[in-house]
């Protein structure tokens, strides 16, 4: 993924390589937050698989089910943006999210025109099933963390969001074509 047979693989940023040839303390300090942010990466991912397995749902369902959890009550066209899917993939999602009882459809309070998606208490409940254990795993070591040490970490994964969620633009306007424009 990070190597290029044209070059020393200690030069790929990231790389185990790289992270070897690391001497000095700040080089070995940015390997290691490499490293421990790519596997919790990984581990994320894995819990996720788990849990969406469970809920009999895909991935890209979690996903857009995550947003929902978090943004409700959302447009579809928001969930889109967000999860940077089209439109009709999302309609897609929300049919299927909707058939196993995970979200439903609401009118918009502000506009009856406008249809808004929420998710439904079993969905809260099952959530709470499966991912609450987490909160209760992490909970001793968040309580023996200061006030500043919990800034810095939601400012490190908020900037950790936008960076990512800015290189993904950037690598679909260039399988695109076109800047400014995302293939989804």
């Amino acid at each position: 993924m990070w190597s290029d047979s044209k070059s020393d693989s200690k030069d790929h940023w990231g790389s185990a390589e790289w992270a070897a040839a690391q001497r000095p303390v700040r080089g070995r300090l940015e390997a290691d937050l490499i490293e421990a942010v790519r596997a919790n990466q990984n581990a994320t991912h894995q819990m996720d698989e788990a849990a969406h397995e469970a809920m009999g749902i895909s991935a890209t369902d979690g996903r857009c089910l995550d947003i929902i959890d978090r943004r409700a009550p959302i447009a579809a066209g928001e969930i889109a943006r967000e999860a940077g899917l089209t439109t009709g993939a999302v309609t897609g999602v929300l049919d299927r999210l909707e058939a196993k009882g995970y979200v439903r459809r609401v009118p918009d309070p502000k506009d009856r025109r406008r249809i808004l998606v929420e998710v439904t208490a079993g969905t809260q409940e099952e959530a709470a099933r499966l991912y609450g254990p987490l909160k209760q795993m992490s909970d001793g070591w968040i309580e023996r963390r200061s006030d500043d040490e919990l800034r810095l970490l939601i400012e490190f994964n908020r900037v950790g969001r936008e960076i990512n969620e800015r290189r993904a633009v950037e690598i679909r306007e260039e399988l695109s074509g076109e800047p400014g424009t995302s293939a989804s």
